[in-house]
Parts: structure tokens; sequence; C-alpha cells
């Protein structure tokens, strides 16, 4: 999907949920926090920048205006509200003796509503719990069972290397990442290698793997027999960053030659055999 005119890239403060809007009649630029009309009410955002091209069928909101002097007062109170609600439901998840992991709390700004956002290994019964809160804080409470990836995306933190987590920077949607993937760019499969901070697999396996599997189509797959200086090889690993084939004779002598040396699909010296994976 592409704007002509460009949509404004903003996320909402209390989830870090990426949305996009519609560009408003008055001056806007990345860092300034906005109000924007969601199916709670009135929240506020942050904007990230400026698109042309954003994703398929993505709902696009409105800017109801700038942050004022009120807004920020306001958001200074509710994060102290935030605070001590945090540490009242504590007391009370513990008093229900619930096995859940309490991650954030929002009170939204026209007071409507309070949601409490927490992970669990299982599915959790909070009716007593809603209950509770209920009678204590006097607003409509909703419980929201999140995922790892999600609480790592509201919990902010940095990643293995260096950066922001992906989850929180750069992703609008949080995807399905598989171990096919790490699979197919021929990586370690050491879990404390490929996995977050979050306990999932990382979101950047995802970033190159389409890439990987076109490049991959152009030549035989790994595991086949090919014909090399008039031998016969097999192809044990291609090596998309460095593009070099690593290749094992007979004698088991292993050869790297850059890709455009392997044959092609088309090339009749190819054995198909069924592909293996070098996990070492």
């Amino acid at each position: 999907m592409s704007d002509d005119k460009g949509l404004v890239v903003a996320k909402l403060i209390y989830n870090n949920a990426t949305h996009f809007f519609e560009l408003p009649d008055f001056e806007i630029a990345k860092g300034y926090l906005i109000i924007i009309e969601t199916e709670n009410g009135p929240e506020i955002a942050s904007v990230s920048g400026i698109t042309y091209t954003v994703p398929e069928d993505v709902q696009v909101g409105k800017i109801i205006r700038v942050c004022n002097e009120d807004d920020l007062t306001k958001i200074k109170e509710n994060e102290k509200r935030e605070e001590e609600a945090f540490n009242i439901t504590l007391e009370k998840i513990k008093k229900h003796n619930l096995d859940m992991k309490l991650v954030n709390i929002h009170y939204f700004m026209d007071d409507n509503k309070i949601i409490f956002n927490f992970t669990a290994d299982e599915r959790v019964d909070f009716r007593e719990l809603v209950k509770d809160l209920a009678s204590v804080f006097k607003k409509r409470i909703e419980l929201r069972q999140i995922g790892a990836r999600d609480e790592a995306k509201i919990v902010k933190g940095f990643g293995i290397c260096g950066r922001d987590f992906c989850c929180n920077t750069v992703k609008n949607e949080l995807k399905p990442v598989t171990i096919k993937m790490a699979k197919d760019q021929n990586l370690t499969l050491n879990s404390s290698k490929i996995s977050g901070a979050c306990g999932r697999l990382l979101c950047c396996l995802a970033y190159e793997h389409d890439c990987y599997c076109e490049i991959k189509k152009m030549f035989p797959s790994e595991g086949s027999t090919i014909d090399y200086e008039d031998k016969k090889v097999t192809l044990t690993e291609i090596n998309i960053l460095k593009m070099i084939g690593t290749l094992k004779t007979e004698d088991d002598i292993y050869i790297q030659i850059p890709l455009d040396e392997l044959p092609t699909l088309t090339n009749d010296s190819v054995e198909k055999k069924e592909p293996v994976t070098n996990e070492g």
C-alpha cells in the first residue's frame, strides 16, 4: 500500500503498538507527543516519522492534536497512579495465589478503564481478581494475557546485537519466526544464540529469510552431488553472506569456492539428494 501524501507513523505510549494516521493540517514532526483516537477513547502516542509505504489492510486513524500542558500533566498523574496500582495488584495476585506475572498497568486518558497486562504459562482464571481490583479502583478493569514477545515490546531493552529490541523499534506487527528460518540461514541451532531476551526466536531471523531462499533457489541444494573439476563432490553448505560454497570431495577434503562457480539447477551434472542442514 502506498500513499502519495504520506502517513504519520506513531506508537502508543503504553504498549508501543505502531499505528498509521492521516497527515494533520497542523505542524508535526518526529518525537512529538500527540493525542489520537482509539477504541478506548483518546490516547497518547509518540510520532516515529512519516512513511509513504505501509503494509496492506492497515487501519488509518486521525490525529486529534499535539499534546498540550494539560495532557502532559495528565500523563504524569497517570504514571504515578499506575506505579501505586502496580504494587497493590501484586499483593492481590499473591492473595489469590495466581501463577501470573504482571507486566504493566495503564490508566486510559478519559479514566473510563484500567488495563492490566500480564504473562502466564497457562490460562489463568482471574475472575475473582477482577472483582477485587474493581472494588479497589472503582473503574472498569481489563486483564489481558499477552505473550513473551509482547512483553518485550512493552518493557523494552537491548538485544544481543546491542540495539533496541526489534519488536519495540522496527516491527509493525509480531509475525511468526520459525526454526526453519534459522536452518535456511545455516545458523547453529543453539537456543542461546538464536533466541532473544523474551526466550523466543530472534525477530531478525525473518528479515533476510526471503533473500536467502531466493539466492539458494539458483543453486543445487545442500547435500547434492555435483561435478567440479571433473570430480564428483558434495555441496555441503552455501554461505550467502560470504557468497561461497563448501564442497566435500570423495577423500573428505573440503574446498570453498565462489557461488558463481557452482552449476545452476539447469545443469545436468547435478545429482539430487536429500538436503543436509549444517548444524555445527
